[in-house]
Order: structure tokens, then C-alpha cells, then sequence
């Protein structure tokens, strides 16, 4: 039974908001919980993981004039991906590379870069490299 004054109603006027968006009395929103070192070491772990998946496609797939160039560039995302603080610079050049170079994998490079670990690892950098990774990435948006 609800009281006079208890109707609440909201609406989304835009679409892509980020972040969170509450309505109604006595919202208390907590924030994310900071990752430990050894939920970090995790993810990095994963992070590996899928660089490896597409270091085995790179060494498959890629002409042989350019497979030593794209596994270097491999071996710099992974190392941009786990770094302490993801290096977004690295990261964006990277995905052009592969883009102007091997645009057959290009897909694969960019999956990892929007794969929800990725995200979590830039999460836990901070807010700052929260909002630079989305201003760089945000266009790019993950197969479903």
C-alpha cells in the first residue's frame, strides 16, 4: 500500500549516460569496491590470456612480411594492458596499426581492448584513466 507521495517516476533522456543513475528516496549508492593486489594479479593473468589468443591468430594469419612487425606490436599490448596503469597511448596505436596494417585482425586486437577485464584493470587505475580510456575507446563497441 503505498502513501501519498510515495509515486516516484523518473525518465532517461539520454542514452548513453556512464555511470550510475539513481531515483528515489533514500538512495544510498556505493561506490565500486577497489581490487586488491591479488584480484589485479588475477586479472592481469586473463589479460595475458587473451593476448595470447590473438598472438596465436597473428602467427596464423598474418602474411610473413608483416608477422614479426605484428608480433611486436602484440607483445606491446600486452604489456600496455597489464601495466600498473593501462598505457591508453599505446594501447590506441596499436589498435591503428593493426587497422592500417592487418585489418583482417584488427578485430581481434580491438576485442581485447573492450573486453570487460581490460575495463576492470582501467577501472582500478583510477577515475582519470576511467575517463580517458572512454573518451579514446567509446566509439569502439564490443560484438554482441
Amino acid at each position: 500500500m503505498s502513501k501519498k507521495g510515495d509515486k516516484i517516476t523518473g525518465k532517461i533522456v539520454k542514452s548513453d549516460i556512464k555511470g550510475q543513475i539513481a531515483i528515489g528516496k533514500n538512495i544510498q549508492i556505493q561506490p565500486s569496491q577497489a581490487l586488491d593486489e591479488a584480484e589485479l594479479a588475477a586479472l592481469r593473468e586473463q589479460a595475458s590470456e587473451l593476448v595470447a589468443v590473438v598472438r596465436k591468430q597473428v602467427a596464423q594469419f598474418a602474411p610473413a612480411s608483416l608477422q614479426e612487425k605484428a608480433l611486436e606490436r602484440v607483445d606491446e599490448l600486452e604489456t600496455a594492458v597489464t601495466a600498473k596503469t593501462p598505457d591508453l597511448t599505446t594501447m590506441e596505436y596499436i589498435t591503428h596499426w593493426f587497422n592500417k596494417h592487418l585489418p583482417t585482425l584488427a578485430g581481434a586486437v580491438t576485442s581485447i581492448i573492450v573486453h570487460p577485464i581490460i575495463g576492470r584493470l582501467v577501472e582500478a587505475a583510477g577515475d582519470l584513466a576511467l575517463a580517458e580510456f572512454n573518451r579514446r575507446f567509446n566509439h569502439i563497441k564490443p560484438n554482441q
